[in-house]
């Protein structure tokens, strides 16, 4: 039955509201990856940068797809719960550790030896509309854990403007996507979070949204 109800959010609802109501461009989607195990790290702007992503990928990759979200802020209830889990398929992070010993990002090294294709967003929460925040180092962590694994970054322009923080009314707005490629280990925690930032920035200019208005 989950299986079911995330299929048809995903490639009927969600699908008609990216393709139709907003419209999406897409730069070097070729670059996303194909199978898992693999981390696909974006800008979060919006709720929409989730539906948005996965609907970049086949369909026939969705069982694949896991975005990594905040537990305290979709397990609240047992019917949002089994939504967020079953139908929108994340991967609950809490944000503040039960013991000392408790390792936050053990969820998402389930899922990678799961072989699962992992939505996350570095800046931890949604930041100011159109305005990338400071990324956490979470992201290189897992990039020395599994440096066998493509880490791809993803810019998003446009979902901070059509759904942003705070705000239930979407707006249809124009968005584009931009594709980098993947981010290798380079053994190095302090070097690699500033190569993170960098491809970040690199992706942010490359192309300016009004282009394709």
């Amino acid at each position: 039955m989950s299986s079911l109800a995330r299929f048809l959010f995903y490639n009927i609802l969600v699908r008609f509201v990216v393709s139709i109501v907003l419209g999406v461009n897409v730069r070097n989607r070729h670059r996303l990856p194909k199978a898992g195990p693999a981390i696909v790290v974006a800008n979060h702007n919006s709720h929409l940068d989730t539906m948005v992503l996965t609907t970049l990928f086949p369909a026939r990759l969705l069982h694949l797809i896991k975005p990594v979200a905040a537990m305290d802020y979709f397990l609240t209830s047992p019917l949002m719960s089994w939504f967020a889990l079953r139908v929108i398929g994340i991967v609950p992070l809490k944000r503040k550790r039960d013991t000392p010993e408790e390792n936050l990002l053990q969820p998402i090294y389930d899922a990678l030896d799961e072989r699962r294709i992992l939505i996350f967003f570095p800046e931890g929460s949604r930041g100011e509309a159109e305005v990338m925040s400071d990324i956490k180092s979470g992201i290189a962590r897992l990039a020395a854990k599994y440096p066998e694994i493509p880490i791809v970054p993803v810019v998003m322009h446009g979902l901070g403007k059509a759904l942003p923080k705070g705000e239930t009314l979407l707006v249809p707005f124009f968005c584009d996507v931009y594709v980098g490629e993947p981010i290798q280990w380079n053994g190095d925690h302090d070097a690699y979070m500033e190569l993170v930032k960098q491809r970040f920035k690199e992706l942010d200019q490359e192309g300016q949204p009004a282009e394709w208005l």
